[in-house]
This record gives C-alpha cells, structure tokens and sequence, in this order.
C-alpha cells in the first residue's frame, strides 16, 4: 500500500468516525496564569430544531465572583474559600474573538450565545474559529486552577454543550463532576508549553493529544514529572497515567495491585481502553469511603495496612474512572447508571479479596488496659461489604435520603455517596444474584458494547435490564423514581408434613423478588429465591423442612429495606417465633436478629444532689428507630436517695410528606432543685419538622408541649405561698438556617399556665463577615398576655433565667451566690452584668457579639423593660468575652454597663459569667453539616 493511499484511508476512517460527532481542535499556551486558546469547532445541529445561534459554554465565570452556582454551592458544603478568594485568585474569561468579530458582551455569563449568519439546520455543519484568553482560577476552590506547581485544566475551554441544553437559566456545577462536552473529538496541541504536559485523551506526538472520549477533557501542567503505569493485560498494553507524583512506597503497592484490578474489571467489562487518566482530583473524591486512619491527637488508629487502603482506594477510582469513561451519558441525570455499576464492581471485588475483612478492620485489636472493647460489639461482627447497606440505613433512618433518580446537583453530599452509589449499586448486585452473576455481566458487557458512543438512555438500560432478567428486575422503573422504604416481614411459620409454611408479608405493591436462607442446626445454609406479585400483603412460601434452626430474608443487607429486625425468625427453644433478648453494655451497632437493651453507667452532678451514679438503660442506636426509650435511675451521694428520668418517644416518618418528621414523646424526671428539696416533673409533647432539602441548612418545626410539675417547698416557700404543683402548655415555632456566612434562628413561643399566659420571641444572627471573624446579633421579646402570678417563679429574667420548668442545664438551680450562681443561659434578657429584677410585664432586648483578637471577643447588651406600676427602663452593659471552646465553655468579663464601671466594684470576681454547654448533639451536629 501506497503512503498516499494510507493516508487516503485514514482522512476516510477519520471522516466515518467523526462525521457525526463534534470536533474541536485547540491550540494553547499557558504561563502565569493566563490561558491563550486558538481554537476551530467544527459545530453539527443534532438537534431537530432550526438554530439561529449556538451555545458555547463559558463555565470559568462560575469562579468569576461572589453572585456564581459554585459559590452557593460551595457555602452549602461549609467551604469559604471562594467567597473570601482575593481578585488575583478568580478566574474569568479575559478575551473572545470569534471569526474575527470581537465580542464585549456578556463575557461574564456561563452560556454565550453565539449568532450565526445564516439558520442552522438539522445535521448541517458550521465552523467557529475562536480566539480568546482565560484568567485560570486558584486550583483550592474544586481541585481544578492552578496549584503550586501544576495547573490541573478541566472546564476551562469554550465547548458546545453535548446535551443541548439551550435554556438560559441551565445552572452549572463545575464541581461535581458533571459531563458537559462529551463524546467530541478533540486535538489539542500544547507543544509550545516549556512543562511537563499530560491529558486523559490519547497522545499523538509530544504535548499534542487527541480523540474521542465519554468524559469531558482533563489537562494536567506541571513543573515535575508524574507517574505513569504501563502495564499488559491479556497480552495488550494498558497506560494508567496519574497526574501527580507517587511516592516510591506507593509505587510499589499500585504497581502489584492495579494490573490486578484492571485484569479483573476487564473481566466484568469485556474490555479496558487503552489509557486510564486519574488527575488529583478525581483521586480524592473516588477514593474508598471510609477506610481512612482515626487520628486523635498524636494518636493514629489503622483500620487497614497501607497496601490494603491502596488496593482499595485506587480499585474504588479505577472502577468510577472506567464507569465514567465506558458510558457516554447525562451525568447530571443518570449519574446512577454509572456510580452503581461502579458500587457493584467494588462489592464483587471485597468479596473476591476482602470476604473475611470487617467493617472496623484492624480497629477490633486495639487494647485499652490489656482489653479488646470493640470485640464484644455487633460492630465488630459486620463484614466490609456491609457497609453499602449500612449507609443507606443510616440516612434513611434520618428520613434524609433522597431518590435514586434525583438530579446529581441536587443530592446530598451523603447521598452522593449513599443513594446514588451505595444503594444503587447494592440493588444491581441484587439483581444480579437473583438473575445469577454471569448472566447479569454478561447484559453490562453486551449493553456496553451494543453503545459504544451512543448516548444512554436510562430508560433503555432498565428495559435491557429487565428483560435480561426474567423481568425480576422490572420493579427499578418505579423503585428510582421515589423513596419506596420496601420491607419484608417474616411474620410466622408452621411445621406440616416435613414442610415449614413461611408466612412472610410485603408492605409494597411492586413485584419485588427476595431471598430466603434457612440454616439447620449444623449451620449448613439452603438460599431460595421468590419472586413477587403486585400486591401488598400476607403470603405463604413452602420449603423442605431439613432440621432447620433459623430462617432469614434477604441477609446481609443484599436489599436496601427499611427494616431488618422483622427479617429473622427462630424455629426451635424457647424463642421459636419470637426473638431473643439480649442486654449489651454500650450502645451498638443492633443486631437484627435480637431484641437488644442497651445499659451504660451514667454520671452527672448538680449542687444538691452531688454526684449522680446512674445507669442508663434504652435503645437507641447508631442506626435510628421510629420507637425509642430511655430509663436512668440515678444514686444521689449528696441526698442518698434515688433519682432518676425516663423518655419514651415514637416517631413517624413518610417517606414523601409536607413533613419529615412527627415525633410524640413522653418524659419523666425526678430530681433536687435546692437542698432537700426534689421536684417531679411529667410531660407530653408532639413536634412536626417541616420538611427540608438535604443540600439545604435551613429546619423548620412547630413544637406543642405539656408538661405537670410537683415541688416540694421548704417553710419559707410555703408561707409565701408559692407554687408547688402546677401546669403549663407551650406551643412554638422554630427557625434555624446554619449557613456558614449567615446563621439565623428565629423562635416564637405561647406559654399558657392558669395564672398567665405569656408571648416571647427571639431571632439571632450570626454573620461571618471576614474569614474567621464573626459577629452576633440576638433579639428577645417577652410580654405577658395576663398575669395574675402570686410572685416572680415565671417572671421574665433580664440577666438570669428562674428555669421553674427545669429545662436549663443549670448546675445550681437555686443559688443565688458563689461560683455556680456566675452559670450564665443566653436566654430572655442574655445580659451578662448582674442586674437585679426579674420582668412581669414587657421586656424588650438586643445581644451584640463580636470577635476581636483570637480567643477573644467583645460583648453588648441594650435593653427596655417593664413592670406593673413601674415605669420603662432603659438598661445595658458591655465587656470581654473568652472563648475557652466556642459555644460550649466561655467567660464573660463585665466592663462598662447601667451599673457602672463593673471592674471597680469590690466584689468583681463574683460578677464574672460563664458557659458551660455540654451537649452531645451539637458537636455531632457541627461535624455533619456540609453533608446532609
């Protein structure tokens, strides 16, 4: 063959396989930040509509400013970095000329419409050439920019959209791995850069690349050499080029274990392409959840080697980078095509090489005092391919979750991993245990072949899917859809004829198969599999009847259910249709399989009790549900009596509602209020949260409470006739946003008792207005309705809280000197000088925090109040605030106020505030936010 006649051949080849795509050819030089971009796009109408003008996506103006989707998106994770980047840190497009015509407007908008001279019709062809500079952003802000020595380009170029989304308010979240431009083909040629250059497209030459890939293009620059693997599988040569630099340790690892991986996708898949590219990105957003060490202090705790989190973390990037690669698709709405083929690779892999590893791994070996505490826990029992099931469990028991089918942008950070991957993922490997594993590769292999190229359609896969199956997998078209909280129920079985009738119910009506395993008294296991019909109810199954001990639906998490503790049942002894009970010290992971109490010793302390030795028996755990309880008898060493408090709550949770949550509780406490003097208390209540987006801070919830209260009074109390038992309601409304620029919570409250009925409400604000630099604004409001008290139990504090409903986390509930009368609530007034009087009127105040210096801020009060026969008083102070822990332990030092200046007062010290704030919740709260 003639070279003129090779050449013809491939100009042909390249015409057939790009005629119908579209092309894009780049060249590009890059230095101090300054991206310059000659650039030709070979443009095709795919569409069936007449274009007039076509748009390019400009999507470095999403790191333009502080009024862009990224920055909105970035605050809802808890990350500031973009809002307080400096001018010389953004990016923007600098420069576009296109066929030579300048263009100055709307260099700042993310789609530029381009008009065209004449109309565009279905599947003609024009050409733009493009001529333009690009500012390249920080590389902190989403992993792509410019770092310290590199530049990591995705993004970055003006593209056609490959998904013909022509509306003008398309939002665009560059950070989430979104595909964009796809399946085009590319040449682009950066020979003129002096760095190191390389690209997830093929290299032709060197620094010049090109071809058609399903992801969107990825450059990386740098000023020190990468690495790359270059491996052979099955007698072909595979290139795994990372775009960052490896440890010589790590080297060693990834050169054993991914030729390993890649071999035994190529199983699963049928195919591997050529070159893997994995930028620094995209390793730390795929890496293997969960599996990193626990540092505390200069402690490091492994859960496993550093060869087995190597193995495991580039297995988990290796497999989304193929599943990225393999599908050309929306990501943006089939991101769970991708992200569950990606879960069930990584399932069949722990159970290939992982299959006897736990969950805590290494974490069970640990010793505190010669002794192995997680050994005795359910925790340490679980298998590490249960952690899928797990996940799901967890943000389903929170009514968080969200469906399978929801757009990638508006998932969850949680759910990114939970829904889209880990239940996803735990459905496709269910499916492919009932249809039988070879049989469900075989349809990914053969769906994968069959659309080489062509766009995805979900719709398309789960028809394929479903037939393949036997249409056992036919429930997925509605199961995506919404949040389906499917359960199975083993509801009683009966011994006929050496057979066992299972009676089993479904509370869905989809047809939704199931796995039986029934194991005899020699632990030998017999699985079966059922499928269903399109009714809810009660059925029954029959199975031989060998000697069997225990009967189980779908074990080990293999379907995300919403209830797994129906899903057990004993055959024989004394709990043969029931479950075990089992006490556990400690709260746990639930066994299923039992009805669990947990007990904990409980410590605590107040001024008249003393110490408080308890212990706590309940079951709540880390995985929620619906019915709670909690009982704590307390031994009181200051009183040598018995105290105690007790809770029990039930909560409703639909899965679609205006509401996420309904919890009715009752609750009982028994404890001193002063010396040798107790108080009972015994309440009800029922609160709604409203629902809410998961991506979003902002709750909601209306609050009704009753609660009776019975005190013992001393001979004083009696003759002034106080109150020793009394009865009072709440209704409320709770706001709160906990965004990070801008907190809000606002608070309205009716308070009805027989002698008055009593109005508040309070808002706080606090603004981050410079990083690490905050300032708080607090209001209150309190007016009385009607009060016809005897004195002031319920009056309205301005400087300290009278707590006569005990809901204050008060050390010394009665003390009026001494260290623990100094305990300081934000609560009513807030004012942190010492003002003497309680309100039984109106009252009317503001709380102004604001940082200084590190641990330091300053404080002020202002306030109105007034009393009956009084006249209105205007009051305030001002002074330091030390914030030992923030918002758990501070200290108040008043300066200057209404009083006076404080610090001359001989008595100073004793007017010194403090908080102490020890509350669980909040701190797990804190930690979570960003996630969920």
């Amino acid at each position: 063959m003639t070279k003129k006649t090779s050449l013809l051949l491939c100009l042909m080849v390249h015409l057939f396989a790009f005629g119908q795509k579209d092309s894009i050819y780049i060249k590009a030089d890059l230095s101090a930040r300054i991206l310059r971009v000659k650039e030709k796009i070979v443009y095709q109408n795919t569409s069936q509509k007449y274009l007039s003008s076509i748009k390019l996506l400009n999507l470095v103006a999403a790191y333009q400013n502080r009024h862009t989707n990224l920055l909105r998106r970035k605050l809802e994770d808890r990350k500031t970095d973009l809002y307080y980047a400096k001018e010389n840190e953004l990016g923007k497009l600098l420069h576009l000329t296109i066929n030579n015509n300048t263009i100055t407007e709307n260099l700042n908008e993310e789609n530029l419409y381009i008009p065209l001279e004449k109309t565009l019709k279905t599947k003609e062809k024009t050409i733009l050439n493009l001529e333009y500079s690009i500012k390249i952003p920080d590389a902190k802000f989403t992993g792509y920019g410019a770092g310290e020595n590199e530049y990591l380009l995705k993004n970055f170029f003006l593209v056609p959209d490959s998904f013909d989304r022509n509306n003008e308010t398309d939002k665009h979240f560059v950070d989430i791995e979104e595909n964009y431009n796809t399946n085009t083909f590319y040449k682009i040629d950066f020979s003129s850069s002096s760095l190191l250059v390389t690209s997830n497209l093929p290299e032709v030459s060197p620094k010049i690349f090109s071809g058609i890939i399903n992801n969107d293009v990825e450059i990386n620059i740098s000023t020190t050499p990468t690495y790359k693997l270059t491996t052979e599988i099955d007698g072909k040569k595979h290139i795994v080029d990372f775009g960052y630099s490896v440890s010589e340790e790590d080297q060693k690892n990834i050169e054993f274990y991914v030729p390993l991986q890649l071999k035994f996708l190529k199983d699963k898949i049928g195919f591997l392409p050529e070159k893997i590219f994995i930028s620094n990105v995209k390793k730390k957003k795929n890496d293997f959840f969960g599996n990193d060490d626990i540092k505390f202090w200069k402690y490091k705790l492994q859960l496993f080697t550093d060869p087995e989190k190597i193995d495991m973390d580039y297995f988990s990037i290796i497999s989304q980078e193929l599943a990225d690669q393999l599908f050309f698709s929306n990501k943006k709405e089939n991101h769970w095509i991708n992200n569950g083929l990606k879960t069930y690779w990584e399932i069949q892999y722990l159970e290939k090489f992982y299959k006897d590893y736990k969950l805590l791994g290494n974490l069970i070996d640990y010793k505190i005092l010669g002794i192995k505490p997680l050994k005795y826990s359910f925790f340490s029992k679980l298998n590490l391919s249960e952690r899928y099931g797990l996940a799901y469990q967890y943000i389903m028991a929170q009514n968080l979750d969200q469906n399978i089918d929801e757009n990638l942008e508006s998932l969850s950070n949680f759910n990114e991993i939970a829904i889209s991957k880990f239940e996803t993922g735990t459905l496709l490997n269910f499916i492919s245990e009932k249809m039988g594993k070879d049989n469900f590769e075989d349809f990914v292999r053969d769906y994968i072949a069959k659309n080489d190229n062509k766009l995805i359609n979900k719709e398309d896969f789960l028809n394929e899917m479903a037939m393949k199956s036997g249409y056992s997998s036919s429930f997925m078209e509605t199961y995506i859809q919404r949040k389906m909280r499917v359960n199975f129920k083993i509801k009683s079985f009966d011994r006929i004829d050496d057979q066992l009738h299972i009676k089993l119910s479904k509370n869905i009506t989809q047809n939704i198969p199931f796995k039986l395993k029934v194991e005899d008294s020699n632990g030998n296991e017999k699985t079966y599999w059922y499928d269903t019909n399109n009714k809810k109810g009660e059925n029954t199954y029959i199975i031989p009847d060998n000697d069997v001990t225990k009967i189980t639906v779908n074990s080990n998490y293999v379907f995300p259910e919403s209830n797994f503790r129906d899903n057990y049942l004993y055959t024989k002894g004394l709990f043969s249709n029931t479950k075990k009970v089992k006490f556990k010290l400690f709260t746990d992971k639930p066994n299923p399989e039992y009805n669990e109490i947990f007990y904990a010793p409980k410590f605590n302390w107040n001024n008249y009790d003393k110490f408080l030795l308890g212990l706590k028996f309940h079951n709540k755990s880390i995985i929620e549900s619906p019915f709670l309880y909690a009982i704590t008898p307390y031994y009181s060493t200051g009183t040598q009596k018995f105290t105690g408090m007790t809770l029990v709550s039930y909560k409703i949770q639909p899965a679609e509602s205006f509401f996420r949550s309904i919890t009715l509780a009752y609750s009982a406490a028994f404890f001193h209020y002063d010396y040798d003097l107790t108080y009972k208390r015994f309440g009800a209540s029922a609160s709604m949260a409203l629902n809410k987006n998961p991506r979003s801070q902002i709750a909601r919830s209306i609050v009704l409470s009753y609660n009776h209260f019975d005190r013992e009074l001393s001979e004083v109390m009696q003759q002034k006739n106080d109150y020793s038992k009394y009865n009072i309601w709440n209704i409320g409304f709770v706001y709160s946003e906990n965004n990070v620029i801008l907190e809000k919570y606002l608070f309205g409250n009716l308070q009805i008792m027989d002698d008055y009925q009593k109005l508040t409400a309070e808002s706080f604000y606090r603004w981050e207005y410079a990083k690490d630099k905050k300032i708080s604004f607090r209001f209150f409001g309190g007016l009385f309705l009607t009060n016809h008290t005897r004195n002031n139990t319920f009056n309205l504090g301005i400087s300290k809280v009278s707590n006569y409903s005990f809901s204050y986390n008060l050390l010394a509930q009665s003390a009026s000197t001494g260290i623990l009368s100094q305990q300081f609530v934000l609560a009513e007034g807030g004012f942190k000088s010492l003002i003497n009087g309680t309100v039984n009127q109106w009252i009317a105040s503001s709380n102004v925090d604001a940082h200084v210096w590190k641990m330091f801020n300053v404080y002020a009060d202002a306030g109105i109040y007034k009393n009956k026969t009084h006249d209105p008083k205007f009051i305030w102070d001002s002074g330091i605030k030390l914030k030992v822990i923030p918002d758990f332990l501070e200290i108040y030092f008043p300066l200057q106020s209404s009083l006076g200046f404080e610090p001359g007062f001989k008595n100073y010290s004793s007017r010194i505030r403090y908080t102490l704030n020890v509350n669980l919740n909040a701190v797990i709260g804190h930690f979570r936010r960003g996630w969920y």
